[in-house]
């Protein structure tokens, strides 16, 4: 895999870290795995990687909610 193709499968993972809590950042890590994982089923892969997002999409809307 090329660096591009692993910085957007680690992009939810990334986005979490920027969550409130730690809550998101196990759930996030685990998708962006699968997301790896399952990169010869492109479907399932961009399934992962959707919820893996959405997850952390959810934690980081819930910080700036905060400020």
């Amino acid at each position: 895999m090329i660096v591009l193709q692993i910085s957007i499968a680690a992009m939810p993972f990334l986005l979490s870290l920027a969550s409130r809590t730690g809550k998101a950042i196990v759930p996030c890590l685990l998708a962006s795995i699968f997301t790896l994982l399952l990169g010869d089923e492109p479907h399932r892969a961009a399934m992962a990687w959707c919820v893996g997002l959405l997850i952390a999409a959810v934690a980081v809307r819930e910080r700036l909610r905060a400020i």
